[in-house]
């Protein structure tokens, strides 16, 4: 039927704005008598108006990926679980050594099991089957895994500090390093190279002179009980006081005879939500008596006992006995209570 085909596809119209709007364009009449691969060509884009500047993709994802690498750092910041100074950096521990001088020769025995039974440390637990745990409670923000979390990490710092027989005598270093932040751990290996006058050895673990000292029981008995608290919102801080005993005897000489050595020691330990995740522990400081020792014995390196058959130079005024509460310390040097000391004869 004439003019049927007209209506079925009836006249399109298309606007000025469209036509410039489309992303393909048809080449010219001329331009098609040119070699081409494809009958169409993509439009440049619009030009902005005047006075904007079009920002690339490329500079949006950078400056996006800036914004995040800055948060990030400033959240780790600010979960930084250790004390920091005016400058940022993380302070090392806080700590002090008071060496207890015995007011007599110190006794020795050949039978350690003895030794350890004629004095105060005969109810102590043995090794760290001794250590206990408090009952763990929520705080205002810490939950109650948490707290069972830094409590663990806090035992664990114990056995790998005080407890392990390679760590006392100067064989090995990876308990403790292990359970370190890698600020923390920068400090305890300048420490144990000697080049930084700020910490010392004996801040972050007991140790004695293998040239000097040898263990006559691997196995020390200890005794205490660990404390927590918040401190903070961001902070949990658990404080672990002990009082652990020794059988030392002189290196290179198995048949020596043995005598103890007692060491109370308070330690402190801070916790964040980001140390707890990655089972990391932060020293914040620790306190030490130790007995018996000699006044005059350097504390920075390694504890010098002295031994079955010796005596002290010099006797201070006042007795302090390491198995009292910790609330009786010196300063410098105290003298180790009588009672404190072993008497190998009475059982």
């Amino acid at each position: 039927m004439p003019g049927a085909g007209d209506e079925d596809y009836p006249p399109t119209v298309f606007d000025e704005s469209f036509v410039r709007a489309a992303r393909l364009q048809e080449y010219s009449a001329q331009e098609r008598l040119e070699e081409h691969t494809t009958p169409v060509r993509s439009r440049p884009p619009e030009p902005p108006p005047p006075g904007v500047r079009v920002l690339p993709k490329q500079g949006i994802a950078l400056a996006l990926i800036i914004l995040v690498a800055f948060a990030a750092a400033i959240y780790l910041g600010g979960n930084n679980p250790y004390p920091t100074g005016a400058t940022g950096s993380v302070d090392p521990p806080v700590s002090t050594v008071v060496p207890l001088a015995p007011a007599e020769e110190v006794p020795g025995s050949q039978d350690t099991d003895r030794l350890f039974a004629a004095g105060p440390a005969a109810d102590f637990g043995v090794g760290a089957g001794g250590v206990r745990l408090p009952d763990p409670r929520a705080t205002a923000h810490f939950s109650r895994e948490q707290v069972l979390t830094s409590l663990t990490l806090a035992k664990e710092y114990l056995e790998a500090s005080a407890l392990t027989p390679e760590v006392l005598t100067g064989e090995a270093y990876a308990p403790v390093r292990e359970l370190l932040g890698p600020e923390q751990l920068n400090q305890f290996d300048r420490a144990l190279a000697g080049t930084d006058s700020s910490t010392t050895v004996t801040s972050w673990i007991v140790r004695f002179d293998p040239e000097e000292i040898a263990l006559a029981d691997p196995v020390p008995r200890v005794d205490g009980e660990f404390t927590f608290t918040e401190i903070s919102e961001d902070l949990l801080q658990v404080t672990g006081t002990h009082t652990i005993a020794y059988a030392l005897r002189p290196a290179g000489a198995p048949g020596a005879p043995a005598s103890l050595f007692t060491v109370q020691r308070e330690t402190r330990l801070l916790f964040t939500d980001q140390s707890l995740r990655e089972r990391q522990v932060g020293l914040r400081g620790s306190e030490t008596m130790a007995g018996p020792m000699d006044c005059a014995a350097q504390t920075a390196d390694t504890l010098e006992p002295l031994l079955a058959g010796e005596e002290a130079s010099a006797h201070p005024s006042g007795g302090v006995d390491p198995y009292a509460p910790p609330e009786e310390r010196l300063p410098v040097c105290g003298t180790l209570s009588a009672n404190a000391l072993p008497d190998p004869a009475a059982r």
